[in-house]
């Protein structure tokens, strides 16, 4: 029995930490739409990911040396987990870039939280795990507030809007190949790995594809540059892989649903970009259902 009860103790911290780790994330990730959307003006999309992740590699290969982890970063075990991971998470963040050229960051916001309403169709739906009546419920309010923020006046989606709900459907793909590395090797080793496999591809693209970037033409997007690379790309996205081992895919998507409440304050606060109705309206459902998806007896 002291066994049992002592297994449930350490679940329950555990699901604890990674709750507090998802809640702080939220509002560090909640800066990172409206950062982007004007790094991405002043720079170029691919330009603006380039330079933002070189500068978070910097900073993690320096905690990785640190640490003296630079050996975990060849572990064969964890490669082919760390690789498709790569290539998840660069193609995410592509369209993420690519998509704040021709929508809000607000609607962003909104878009990425489907991540959930994805993970629960692949790993619920279509993997066919335990599902109950509340979790189907929450996925369906997602679906309607997806509609309302996608589809505000006529049944054609915007491309950016488009660019960024393909990014949702990637998200829990790249998650679940993060999770398997972070059980091998660190959380910092898994961001430094990705980000290393993924410079030279941007760098190549960001050359065939944008003219050249004026890094100190623009300071103020210059500072917003670094405090995407070391805020987002570094301090949530430790945040992030931590979680994950803590807590399921499902349920960290889930905990982030607020991550666009804090983008809409904060774009309306840095960027006078006011919420629209439908923007509101479309959040509402996202967040109940993300709420009814988030129930201890649904989620583990």
């Amino acid at each position: 029995m002291n066994g049992t009860q002592h297994d449930d103790d350490s679940r329950f911290i555990s699901r604890h930490r990674g709750d507090v780790y998802a809640l702080l994330l939220s509002v560090l990730e909640g800066l990172f739409p409206v950062f982007t959307l004007v790094t991405v003006a002043a720079f170029g999309a691919l330009h603006a990911y380039f330079y933002t992740i070189l500068l978070a590699t910097t900073v993690l290969l320096a905690l990785i040396g640190w640490r003296g982890e630079l050996t975990a970063l060849f572990d064969r075990g964890a490669r082919l987990d760390l690789l498709l991971t790569s290539l998840f998470i660069t193609s995410l963040f592509v369209l993420i870039f690519i998509a704040l050229r021709y929508t809000t960051a607000g609607n962003v916001a909104v878009i990425l939280v489907l991540q959930l309403l994805f993970s629960y169709l692949y790993f619920n739906v279509i993997g066919r795990e335990r599902m109950s009546l509340a979790h189907s419920i929450g996925a369906a309010l997602m679906g309607v507030g997806a509609i309302v923020v996608l589809f505000p006046e006529e049944f054609r989606l915007n491309g950016g809007d488009a660019l960024a709900l393909g990014a949702a459907a990637i998200a829990p793909i790249a998650n679940y190949f993060q999770q398997r590395a972070r059980r091998r090797v660190s959380s910092i080793v898994v961001l430094g790995f990705r980000n290393i496999v993924a410079l030279p591809v941007l760098w190549l693209l960001a050359l065939m594809l944008e003219p050249a970037a004026n890094l100190f033409g623009d300071y103020p997007a210059l500072l917003l540059l670094v405090g995407n690379a070391l805020l987002i790309f570094v301090v949530a996205k430790v945040l992030w892989v931590e979680a994950l081992n803590h807590i399921s895919i499902t349920r960290l998507s889930a905990m982030a649903s607020f991550i666009p409440v804090f983008t809409l304050l904060f774009a309306w606060v840095l960027l006078g970009e006011v919420p629209q109705l439908r923007q509101v309206l479309g959040v509402m459902p996202v967040i109940l259902g993300a709420w009814l998806m988030t129930r201890p007896s649904v989620i583990t």
